[in-house]
C-alpha cells in the first residue's frame, strides 16, 4: 500500500521548520537588543528603496504610492538579474555563477554581519580590540564561504551558515520603512508565485535547465539533509523563492525517499515478482550479496568491484513501483530532500522582525501564520509532486494575522485587561 509522502519525510519537515524558527527568533532578538542603539528606519539609498525615501511627515497616501513604486522597481531589478541567471546558466557559465553566489556569501557575512557584530559588542560593552575582532570576522566569512559548495565541509556547518545569512540579509531588511517593507513583501510573495509556476517565469525555466541536465543549480539552498552527489540522478523537492531557488523534480511515477549514502541490498525474484530488501537494522551480514546480479548476468552496481558492498546502514527505501514494470525498472532509488531557498528565511524572518518592531503578541500571531503557511505548502507539495513558491502562503498568512493582530486583537485584549475583565 502506498503510503503519504508527508510520512516518509516527517523527521525532513521538521528539519525545514526548526531553522525557520530559529532564524525568526534570533532576527527578532537582535531588533529587541538593537533597536535602541540604531533607528530602525533605513538613512540611505538601496535596491528597495530607490524611488521614494519615506518620511513620517508624509501623508498615507504618500507613503503608500511611494512604497508601490519602490516594490515595482525592487520586483523589476530581481526579474532582471533572474533572467540573467538563466541566461547564464543556459550557456553553462557555471563557474561565474558558483563564483558570484561564494562572492554574495561572502560580501553579506563580511559586512552585513560585520556590521552586526559590532553593534553587538557595542551594545554589551565586550573588551575586545579591533585586531582580534578582524580575525574573527577574517576566519568566519571565509569558513561560510567555503562551506558554500565545498563537499568536504561538514553540513551541520553548511546548515548553521544558512542560517546565519538568512539571519544577517533580515536584520538588514528590518531597517526598511514600514510601508516599504509590507509592499515589498507582498510582491516578493506574488513574484515567486508567478516566476515558479507561470510559463516562462524565470525560477520556472531554471528548474527545466537543471532537470534537463540533471545537476544542481549553484545557488544558496539550505537542505533538511544533504544528498548523495551533486552529480545524483536523486531528485530533490523545491521550495522556491525570488533568486535563490533550486530543484529537480523527480522523472518517476513514483515517490521514493532515501536517508544519505542509503545503500539497500535489494533482492529481484522474477518468478513471484517479490522484491525484498535485506541489510537493515545494521546488521553487518546480508545474503545474497555475492551472487546479486542484474538481468543481463552483470554483478549489480550495488555490490563493489572486490565484492564486499557499501559501509553499513539501515536503509529507508520506498518501493512503489507498478507491478506491471520489468523488475530493473522497479529498481529505482531517488536520495531526496526538502530543500528552502535562502530567500525564504530571509523574507519569513523579516515579517516576524517588522511584528517585533509593535509588540510580542504580533509576533508570535505571525510566527504561527508563517509556520502554518509553511505546513499548508509541504502538504501541497506532497500532492502535487514538484517544486512550489514557499512565499506566497505563508507571506499572505503572516501579513494578514499581522494587521489582524494589530487592528483588532491587540485593543481588545489590551481594553479587557486594563478593565480587569480578563486575567
Amino acid at each position: 500500500m502506498e503510503s503519504s509522502v508527508l510520512e516518509s519525510i516527517g523527521v525532513e519537515i521538521i528539519g525545514v521548520m526548526s531553522p525557520v524558527s530559529i532564524c525568526m527568533f534570533l532576527v527578532v532578538l537582535l531588533v529587541y537588543t538593537l533597536s535602541t542603539t540604531s533607528s530602525p528606519e533605513t538613512t540611505f539609498t538601496t535596491a528597495a528603496n530607490l524611488v521614494y525615501a519615506e518620511n513620517p511627515s508624509d501623508t498615507t497616501a504618500q507613503k503608500l504610492e511611494g512604497a508601490l513604486l519602490n516594490a515595482v522597481v525592487f520586483i523589476i531589478l530581481i526579474a532582471i538579474v533572474t533572467f540573467l541567471l538563466v541566461l547564464l546558466y543556459y550557456y553553462n557559465c557555471t563557474a561565474f555563477l558558483r563564483n558570484y553566489v561564494r562572492f554574495s556569501a561572502f560580501f553579506v557575512l563580511a559586512t552585513m554581519g560585520g556590521s552586526i557584530f559590532i553593534n553587538l559588542i557595542e551594545r554589551f560593552s565586550i573588551p575586545l580590540d579591533s585586531i582580534t575582532f578582524f580575525i574573527f570576522l577574517f576566519n568566519f566569512t571565509i569558513v561560510g564561504v567555503l562551506s558554500v559548495f565545498a563537499e568536504a565541509i561538514p553540513i551541520i556547518v553548511r546548515q548553521c551558515y544558512m542560517v546565519c545569512l538568512g539571519i544577517f540579509v533580515a536584520a538588514w531588511f528590518t531597517k526598511l520603512p514600514e510601508w516599504t517593507t509590507w509592499t515589498l513583501l507582498v510582491a516578493l510573495a506574488l513574484y515567486d508565485l508567478v516566476a515558479v509556476l507561470a510559463p516562462g517565469g524565470p525560477l520556472k525555466l531554471l528548474v527545466e535547465l537543471a532537470s534537463s541536465r540533471n545537476e544542481e543549480l549553484p545557488a544558496l539552498i539550505y537542505e533538511a539533509r544533504p544528498t548523495v552527489a551533486p552529480n545524483s540522478r536523486a531528485a530533490a523537492f523545491g521550495l522556491f523563492v525570488a533568486g535563490v531557488s533550486e530543484a529537480q523534480p523527480t522523472q518517476s511515477s513514483s515517490i521514493e525517499l532515501q536517508e544519505l549514502q542509503v545503500v539497500p541490498i535489494v533482492n529481484m525474484n522474477e518468478r513471484d515478482n517479490d522484491i525484498h530488501i535485506e541489510g537493515g537494522g545494521g546488521d553487518d551480514s546480508v545474503a545474497g550479496v555475492e551472487d546479486f546480479r542484474n538481468d543481463e548476468g552483470e554483478r549489480s552496481p550495488l555490490v563493489g568491484n572486490n565484492g564486499n558492498r557499501e559501509e553499513e546502514r539501515s536503509p529507508l527505501v520506498e518501493v512503489m513501483g507498478n507491478e506491471r514494470r520489468e523488475p530493473r525498472e522497479r529498481e529505482e532509488f531517488a536520495e531526496r530532500g526538502i530543500k528552502l531557498g535562502l530567500g525564504d528565511f530571509v523574507f519569513y524572518s523579516v515579517l516576524v522582525g517588522r511584528a517585533a518592531m509593535y509588540d510580542l503578541m504580533t509576533v508570535y500571531a505571525c510566527y504561527l501564520a508563517i509556520i502554518s503557511g509553511l505546513g499548508c505548502t509541504l502538504i501541497l507539495l506532497s500532492v502535487c509532486r514538484h517544486a512550489l513558491p514557499a512565499l506566497p502562503i505563508s507571506i499572505a498568512l503572516g501579513v494578514l494575522f499581522y494587521f489582524l493582530t494589530r487592528l483588532l486583537m491587540e485593543p481588545f485584549i489590551v481594553g479587557t485587561a486594563t478593565n480587569l475583565m480578563m486575567f
